[in-house]
């Protein structure tokens, strides 16, 4: 094979937003990055805190100004910037529950405002599912709702008030991943639906966030066989679905690392197979326990073969340098016409120390005040849900969510602290629980649940005094005489269900 060519080379770096391991940047990215890379996406392990975010962030942009940089950052059990303690916003499904467009507005724009000032230029938000798969794995309450409206409604005031803040919003993950049964992460989900199906259930909140200036759009990896044959990140019918829709931007592929894509066609494959299906830029995913380089490596290996062969044409790679450069153009006059700042950076010798600007504090304790006041309202309770010291919690979730990192322990560890209850999580695979009687220890129990479990409706016919704390979507909720619903288990979520089970 003949060496890759400087332009090849370049052009492919224009498509790809890898991520990377730790919390500086790495050489073998600062080279890319001087080279044209398209941007960066920011995952848990380099944003423990929004100091070192503010860090990485300058250390990045004084390399390459014009470099992306996006975050996975949903707020509520998705979040990368409090990802160790958890998010100030309780999530989307909470947003939609209490239904105040006023209030999903405001979560947006203080988000957006913490996001500007710890240098972030893209968020990877809104969720535009419609979950409508009550037992969804890998959405559920990252959604705002199980019905278009209520996520149209939300979509769009979220979206709004990052536009607000000066932040550029991607919507995620066209066509509609709300009815699937898998989880992506692990394998392809298959929505086999027709496209009257489609139109009406799953993509009208995808045109109202257009409508409303929409940034960036993400395809999702999932089959719809009305659509192709294709997972819709590489179908050339679902980008030209968008197309059609009236979406004019950028298209961004969900993490090309995941199992639905990268086991089959292969992740270096899938990359090649994206752009030319319409794609104009390439999230990579996260590195966490492998080589970061190695996978920035595959793809932009596989993509110079691929613009070198021909398989990927000059005039599909015009086309979409053209969608990017008008959306940072568009961004950058947002800004312009926004308040907002970022923090200070002082360089020095391995990356950035950074002096926090006394804003970011502020605007920090804007989005938790914005976001207890959301759970406030979002937490709903029927029954007796006191819990009192030497109570007991059993964690039935089956399910890891990859999306979210695994398996949260926020709440468990607050009603340890707040309630004084022990905590444990339940013997994995356990068909049948055995719990002891009331009368042996005087001990109350609670059960965190999370998908639908038959086991927990026999526990509740011989116990109907349990607690339930039910952190999925209400579709899945048990039917027990003291619930808690908490639309997820972000901290703020976890914060007011602690509150109320102290009293």
């Amino acid at each position: 094979m003949t060496s890759p060519t400087a332009g090849a080379v370049r052009a492919a770096h224009r498509l790809l937003l890898p991520g990377f391991s730790g919390t500086s940047a790495p050489p073998w990215l600062l080279k890319a990055a001087r080279d044209g890379l398209a941007g960066v996406v920011l995952f848990a392990g380099n944003t423990p805190d929004v100091a070192t975010t503010a860090a990485v962030t300058a250390q990045l942009h004084a390399v390459a100004p014009d470099l992306i940089i996006a975050v996975d950052e949903e707020g509520g059990d998705v979040s990368r910037l409090q990802a160790v303690a958890g998010s100030f916003l309780p999530g989307a499904a909470a947003l939609g529950a209490v239904d105040d467009v006023g209030l999903t507005h405001r979560c947006g724009l203080a988000l957006g405002r913490v996001l500007r000032a710890t240098g972030i230029d893209l968020v990877l938000a809104p969720v535009l599912d419609v979950n409508s798969q009550a037992d969804n794995p890998v959405i559920g309450v990252r959604a705002f709702g199980s019905t278009p409206e209520v996520v149209s409604r939300h979509g769009v005031a979220f979206l709004r008030g990052l536009h607000d803040a000066g932040i550029a919003a991607c919507g995620k993950h066209f066509p509609g991943h709300g009815a699937t049964t898998v989880d992506s992460h692990l394998v392809l989900p298959v929505l086999d639906v027709d496209l009257a199906t489609l139109e009406q259930r799953d993509l009208p909140p995808f045109t109202a966030a257009i409508d409303a200036g929409l940034d960036v759009l993400m395809t999702g990896h999932l089959r719809v066989p009305a659509l192709g044959s294709a997972p819709a990140s590489l179908e050339p019918a679902v980008t030209a679905l968008a197309r059609r829709l009236g979406f004019a931007g950028p298209i961004l592929t969900d993490a090309l690392d995941m199992a639905a894509v990268a086991a089959d066609p292969g992740f270096g494959e899938a990359c090649v197979r994206a752009v030319v299906a319409g794609a104009d830029l390439l999230c990579l995913g996260t590195t966490a326990g492998r080589d970061d380089e190695k996978l920035f490596g595959i793809a932009r290996d596989a993509l110079v073969v691929a613009i070198d062969q021909g398989r990927i044409t000059s005039r599909r790679l015009e086309e979409g340098e053209l969608r990017v450069e008008a959306m940072r153009a568009a961004v950058a006059a947002r800004r312009s016409a926004t308040s907002g700042r970022r923090a200070a950076g002082v360089p020095d010798g391995t990356g950035v120390n950074t002096v926090l600007d006394p804003a970011l504090d502020q605007e920090l304790a804007a989005l938790e005040r914005v976001g207890a006041e959301a759970a406030t309202r979002a937490v709903r309770t029927v029954g007796d849900i006191r819990l009192r010291p030497g109570d007991r919690v059993l964690d039935l979730r089956r399910n890891a969510d990859h999306a979210a990192g695994l398996r949260s322990t926020t709440l468990t560890q607050l009603l340890t602290e707040v309630c004084g209850v022990s905590a444990r999580r339940a013997p994995a695979g356990a068909a049948a629980l055995e719990l002891p009687e009331p009368g042996a220890t005087g001990r109350r129990i609670a059960l965190v649940t999370r998908e639908a479990d038959p086991r927990v409706g026999v526990l509740l016919t011989e116990r109907p005094d349990l607690v339930v704390l039910h952190v999925g979507t209400p579709g899945s909720a048990p039917a027990a005489q003291n619930v808690v619903l908490t639309y997820g288990v972000g901290l703020a979520n976890a914060r007011e269900v602690a509150t109320r089970c102290s009293r």
